[in-house]
């Protein structure tokens, strides 16, 4: 007779209340994720209306995120000013054709880049400087620092390219690199120079462009009196802070009668604000 072989039981695990908390924890944050989605459909729900709206050959060559997020922010500062900002980099510009973002905001006003270091000048700068005056936008020039050169030779090199008119807004100086081989208090010495030297031409305060980072790490505290220019292209920033004076916060912009994509610019008040801030005589 054959020898019955006998089974052990099966043994039910139960569930630990371990595995009941990690549960609970992937469900809370599977619900937070589901509700942040929808939190930013919603919130961004006239950009993705515009994205999806982009019918051309043309367009879906180009970075649609980024013209979305262009939309979202005009639309939400439409109360203040709109411009732009160009260098010979943008090639030549038909300026006839020159008037908004995608036919829908405004522009009134543009920097253009005059000079760079002590001894380069923009090679669109003569024609760009009358062309925008011509077409009636409140212009501006700007200086590309250079913090390897020497400081007053660069201001010698903005002075002797721009001649500001009554209209025209302040000099603007743009650093956004750092010296190779100087200290930050020596980099920061030289700018002083290039300011007071610009500043005691034009007999008006010069505002100074920089990055987010750059303006609050090193130049807030140590250029009180001055105005700031601050570039910040992160796509979760979307409203322009009260200590900006401008906000340069793209540089993906299309606007007809340029080939190439453009830096846009918010200013942080009202056209006729504007105009108070504009050279006096």
């Amino acid at each position: 007779m054959a020898k019955r072989i006998s089974r052990k039981p099966t043994v039910r695990r139960k569930t630990t209340k371990k595995n009941k908390s990690i549960f609970s924890v992937n469900l809370v944050l599977i619900s937070l994720l589901l509700l942040g989605f929808i939190f930013g459909i919603y919130h961004y729900r006239n950009a993705i209306l515009y994205y999806f709206s982009f019918k051309s050959e043309k367009s879906l060559k180009d970075d649609k995120v980024a013209q979305a997020r262009i939309y979202q922010i005009l639309k939400a500062h439409k109360d203040l000013t709109l411009g732009f900002d160009v260098s010979q980099f943008q090639g030549k510009i038909n300026w006839n054709e020159v008037d908004s973002v995608d036919h829908k905001f405004a522009l009134q006003f543009i920097f253009i880049r005059a000079t760079a270091g002590n001894n380069k000048k923009d090679i669109r700068f003569d024609e760009n400087w009358v062309a925008a005056k011509n077409h009636h936008f409140i212009r501006g020039a700007y200086h590309y620092y250079r913090p390897n050169e020497n400081s007053l030779e660069q201001a010698a090199n903005f002075i002797r390219s721009v001649h500001l008119q009554k209209g025209d807004l302040p000099p603007v100086l743009d650093v956004e690199k750092f010296s190779k081989n100087q200290s930050i208090d020596s980099l920061k010495l030289g700018l002083k120079r290039w300011l007071k030297k610009v500043e005691e031409h034009y007999k008006v305060r010069p505002i100074i462009y920089t990055s987010e980072k750059y303006y609050n790490d090193f130049l807030k505290e140590d250029f009180p009196e001055f105005t700031f220019w601050v570039a910040n292209y992160n796509f979760f920033v979307e409203n322009i802070k009260d200590d900006w004076l401008f906000w340069q916060f793209t540089e993906k912009a299309r606007i007809n009668g340029i080939e190439e994509r453009v830096d846009v610019n918010i200013y942080n008040g009202t056209p006729k604000m504007l105009q108070y801030l504009t050279i006096s005589n």
